[in-house]
């Protein structure tokens, strides 16, 4: 059995930057450092940093007044900007530039006059972030066949965005609903699912192809993790997501000739490193690097740091 690994797979760079800023911040201000909701969804980084004295919260009200906050790479409602200001706190926002810019475009959209339709997964904090941006929220669906169900009147120009996590091919067709019922539905400039979301797809889709089975590297709370799986699910290959090499369950490899293994974006290569030490010593040989392409995107971390 041989492991093949795809590539571009694990962090991208707005992963890598808020992973930075709380640690450039604990450097700077010392224990603790307050981190509203999980800084990227990822079990091993989270619990990294809280080693380090991060404390993640999930609302401001647990963080004391002039304390440190960064706030996590999925973004958050301008209302909770507002109170972080009012009680003076020192922020960090770790929101990846690619989130932001969907927030800027929901901005103007509205202010243009046009209802907003998000597609994403209900509860997810980019979507509760993204929504919040505009008062009175925005019209959430998941799939198609929840555009038939939106309470947009006739005549009302309507306008969409995308969580920046979902599955290509899902958002793809849940944008033809929404032409369908809003032939004149304006949507982004420039996709709003992000090029490493696009580009991990793409390289589970060749490793599927190619592989009986697929093992992609996440946390069960990483949309873009859980959506790699169901690309290679979707491709014919069975595929599973692992926090680690632990959860590797060895009868997944009965009668594999090849096990691809991927990783989220907010995975690090080090448990990929592990679960393929872990496939070798269930007998498999390798790993073998497929080709990809070679993502050099990076950004700015706040100036403050």
């Amino acid at each position: 059995m041989e492991i093949v690994l795809a590539n571009p797979r694990g962090f991208c760079a707005g992963v890598e930057r808020a992973i930075a800023i709380v640690e450039r911040a604990l450097d700077r201000y010392g224990a603790p450092i307050y981190v509203r909701h999980e800084v990227v969804h990822n079990r091993a980084v989270v619990e990294g940093l809280r080693r380090k004295g991060a404390v993640f919260v999930e609302s401001l009200a647990e963080v004391p007044d002039r304390a440190t906050v960064v706030f996590s790479a999925h973004g958050v409602p301008p209302a909770v900007k507002r109170e972080a200001e009012a009680r003076g706190l020192r922020v960090f926002d770790a929101t990846c530039p690619l989130v932001t810019k969907v927030h800027a475009e929901v901005a103007r959209s509205h202010a243009a006059g046009y209802a907003i339709v998000m597609i994403g997964h209900r509860g997810h904090p980019e979507v509760e972030g993204t929504m919040g941006q505009i008062e009175g929220g925005a019209f959430l669906v998941e799939k198609p066949e929840d555009v038939a169900r939106l309470p947009i009147p006739a005549g009302k120009p309507v306008a969409y965005v995308t969580q920046t996590t979902l599955s290509v091919d899902d958002a793809a067709a849940v944008v033809a609903a929404l032409g369908e019922r809003f032939p004149a539905i304006a949507g982004p400039k420039r996709d709003d699912i992000c090029y490493a979301t696009q580009n991990r797809q793409d390289a589970v889709k060749r490793l599927a192809d190619r592989c009986d089975a697929v093992i992609v590297v996440g946390s069960a709370n990483s949309s873009n993790s859980n959506r790699l799986r169901e690309v290679a699910e979707k491709r014919g290959a069975r595929a599973w997501l692992v926090d680690d090499a632990a959860a590797i369950d060895p009868d997944w490899l009965a009668g594999c000739e090849r096990i691809g293994v991927s990783a989220g974006a907010s995975a690090p290569e080090q448990l990929v490193h592990a679960v393929v030490d872990r496939l070798r010593a269930l007998g498999a040989s390798g790993p073998v690097q497929m080709e990809g392409i070679r993502e050099t995107v990076s950004f700015p971390l706040p100036k403050a740091l």
